[in-house]
């Protein structure tokens, strides 16, 4: 699920704090918004496939 949610890209030298908007640019400086949420899962986990062999053995 992506967020709606955004927060400018700019450096942080230019706000006093994260600028969290709904649209794709910041209201303040203009800045591109970048998606604010992190990734639920990483791909390259190196872990994951004992991760999710785990959860199968678990249901059954």
């Amino acid at each position: 699920m992506k967020s709606d949610i955004r927060v400018c890209s700019a450096p942080d030298d230019q706000h006093d704090r994260p600028v969290y908007t709904l649209s794709r640019t910041c209201p303040v400086c203009g800045a591109e918004a970048v998606n604010s949420a992190p990734a639920p899962v990483d791909p390259a986990d190196p872990h994951g496939e004992y991760r999710r062999s785990l959860k199968r053995w678990r249901r059954q």
